[in-house]
């Protein structure tokens, strides 16, 4: 795989690749093609290394026994990014490293699959950064990220939505799905909006009064 390009603009999501399961290599190298920054979470470092990507960020807390200096004479002129606070994950200071830089949004790749903690943990966090940085998470199956209070997109018949609160989500309207909401309240562990689908080409319109909520557009 080749490494991305070296576009350099600072308005264009930069691309995080934690530590979780790999995604499809067609997939990371769309992602890669319009990354202005790549940053590295940690240990995946080796992984990323073996599918030739060119890395500018390494950061994370290095605490699994490897020397993240050993990097800067392959990976020239490489980032360590040194973040040994315990009370936040790698991924969340990574989200942070971001937001000091200023650019606002994000790809996350890597970071679902394998632990089920670290996959939870990583989808949930999203909703801290609401207000300071647009992110996606992106794997094989799903695109998934925090909904606006009124979100319209188009879509194609059939697409496959899920609507999943982080604890309580109130007040939410929809229009052109399958399973229309309607000031419906969903909960997390009792009510989702998990398998809804588009109804017809054209535009969705989601919208909800409180709450955090996600948008995860799924492929079967």
């Amino acid at each position: 795989m080749s490494s991305h390009h070296i576009v350099r603009d600072d308005q264009e999501p930069a691309l995080i690749i934690a530590n979780g399961a790999a995604c499809d290599p067609e997939l990371l190298g769309q992602l890669l093609e319009w990354s202005p920054l790549v940053i590295v979470l940690d240990s995946a470092i080796e992984r990323v290394i073996d599918l030739g990507i060119k890395v500018d960020v390494l950061l994370g807390d290095f605490d699994h026994g490897f020397d993240p200096e050993s990097y800067k004479t392959a990976q020239y002129p490489i980032e360590i990014v040194y973040t040994p606070d315990q009370n936040k994950t790698d991924l969340e200071k990574a989200f942070d490293y971001l937001i000091d830089r200023k650019i606002p949004a994000a790809n996350v790749v890597w970071a679902t699959g394998r632990r089920a903690d670290h996959t939870i943990t990583n989808l949930t966090n999203i909703v801290r950064y609401r207000n300071l940085l647009k992110i996606v998470i992106l794997d094989d199956h799903s695109k998934i990220f925090l909904l606006p209070r009124k979100f319209e997109k188009w879509y194609t018949a059939k697409t496959p939505i899920s609507l999943i609160p982080i604890g309580v989500v109130n007040g939410i309207f929809s229009t052109n799905l399958e399973y229309p909401l309607e000031n419906d309240t969903l909960t997390i562990g009792y009510r989702t909006g998990s398998s809804n689908s588009v109804a017809n080409d054209g535009l969705v319109t989601i919208t909800h009064t409180d709450g955090d909520l996600l948008l995860m557009e799924c492929m079967d």
